[in-house]
Order: C-alpha cells, then structure tokens, then sequence
C-alpha cells in the first residue's frame, strides 16, 4: 500500500477534501466545491477545537482520502466519551486499496487513546457498500438515526 501518512487537514488541502466529499451522488447534491469560504470558515473553527480532528491520508505528496473524528465527553453510561467518526471519503482511485480501512483503525486508535468507550457513525441509509464496510471493521447497526435540518 506503500507509504501513508495521516496528519491534521490544513487550508491547502481544503480542495481535495471537498471535491472527495462531492464525488458521489449524495455529496454531489449537498456539497459546492465551487464556492470554498464556508469550508475554509469550518476548518478554523475545528482547527480551535481540542475535540475535534479534521484529518486527511497522504500518500506521496498528494491527498487520497479524509474523516473528521469528534470527542464527546458525556454523563450517559456513567461519563462515558465517545467518539464520532464523519465525512469518510476515499479518492477514486484509491478505492478497494484498504485506504478506508487504514482511516477507520486510526480513528478507533486515536478514539482509544482519548478514553473513548465507544465509537459511532451514521451513514446514510442508501450507502449499502458503505454498511458493508463498517461491518465488516465491527461496527453495528445498533440504531435508527434521525435528522432535522436547520
């Protein structure tokens, strides 16, 4: 798989980022790789949060795939932490290469190094091959999730 480095995202790689999150039919309705401020304005804010770790995989030099990994200290489950583990995305060409797997451990390891008990994601009732995946890496669909946009 060669060479892969996971390291924090910065304002350079906010393209690949967005045109990763825009490149699949759900992405393509809800993301705009043409307009970058409000994405710019996002990682600033998660750039100043300790809880919040925007990350993207690099290999040679370039930019293959992405997720934001959230802590959430909580009173349920006796002051449990979890985390959460969103906007997955794997550049096309990458796809099948064990990329998103690599993404997903480092996250359940920096998950555990934080304290966390337990790790969650949703994914989006249409993504089947994605459902496979999480499955595959453990995850279970334990929940029904709900939405209410703003």
């Amino acid at each position: 798989m060669g060479d892969l480095e996971i390291r924090p995202a910065v304002t350079d790689d906010i393209p690949v980022i967005v045109a990763m999150l825009a490149d699949d039919p759900l992405g393509a309705q809800r993301e705009s790789p043409d307009d970058l401020d409000p994405y710019l304005t996002a990682l600033y804010r998660l750039s100043g949060d300790p809880n919040q770790h925007l990350v993207v995989a690099v290999r040679e030099g370039r930019v293959v795939g992405t997720l934001q990994l959230t802590i959430v200290p909580g009173l349920s489950r006796k002051g449990a932490t979890r985390s959460i583990i969103e906007g997955v995305r794997v550049h096309a060409d990458e796809r099948g290469s064990g990329l998103g797997s690599r993404l997903i451990e480092w996250a359940v390891d920096q998950s555990r190094c934080k304290g966390c008990q337990l790790v969650q994601l949703t994914s989006d009732a249409t993504r089947t091959d994605a459902h496979r995946f999480y499955e595959r890496l453990g995850f279970t669909a334990s929940h029904v999730g709900f939405k209410l946009p703003l």
